[in-house]
């Protein structure tokens, strides 16, 4: 996998960071691409993966609720929520050197390069930035550039997770833009309307 900076990171947080702020009081029930979860459902588990994170690097910290099994009401206040994991795995993560060779991870394959475990928090927080906004009717806040950014570490962490944390890979359609094509290799519908 090439290195990944820590910007990453940066860029995946503030994507979910501003799709939350921007859902304000949308219907928190609505449906998402995450199969059989609701937006609120995503937005605790996406606060949860990065604690778990979390975790994993300092031995503290970790998720209030199972991040695989989350409640599907919405938190009294989303932004507090998220504030708090996404505060957390950065200062986790600014715990990790890069080229580090085993970093914990929450992850099944336990502990790996630092870039990897760190693309594996973006990755994640940036792919559920973008199932809340569809959910709600948001745009996209996954720009291509992070996408690029994401498939090498999707196509290094996908497959032993098949079936666990990411659905069967969709074949790629010749329109798919950086974005569609990462999307379709985690078992998205790029196109995915409610």
């Amino acid at each position: 996998m090439t290195a990944i900076s820590w910007d990453v990171l940066d860029q995946a947080h503030g994507a979910l960071r501003t799709t939350v702020a921007k859902v304000a009081d949308a219907d928190w029930k609505l449906p998402t691409p995450c199969e059989q979860w609701n937006a609120a459902q995503v937005l605790r588990h996406a606060a949860g993966d990065q604690l778990a994170y979390v975790a994993a690097i300092t031995g503290s910290g970790g998720p209030s609720e199972n991040p695989f099994e989350p409640a599907g009401d919405a938190p009294a206040d989303p932004q507090e929520l998220l504030a708090a994991a996404l505060d957390g795995s950065v200062r986790a993560f600014a715990t990790v050197s890069p080229g580090t060779q085993a970093v914990p991870s929450p992850l099944p394959q336990g502990s790996l390069p630092a870039e990897t475990v760190v693309g594996a928090a973006a990755l994640d927080a940036a792919v559920h930035a973008w199932d809340i906004a569809v959910a709600v009717g948001l745009p996209s806040p996954l720009s291509a550039d992070l996408a690029t950014l994401l498939m090498p570490v999707a196509t290094t962490l996908a497959e032993p997770l098949r079936g666990f944390a990411y659905a069967p890979a969709l074949a790629p359609q010749p329109e798919d833009d950086a974005v569609a094509e990462l999307l379709r290799y985690l078992g998205r519908r790029p196109d995915w309307a409610r």
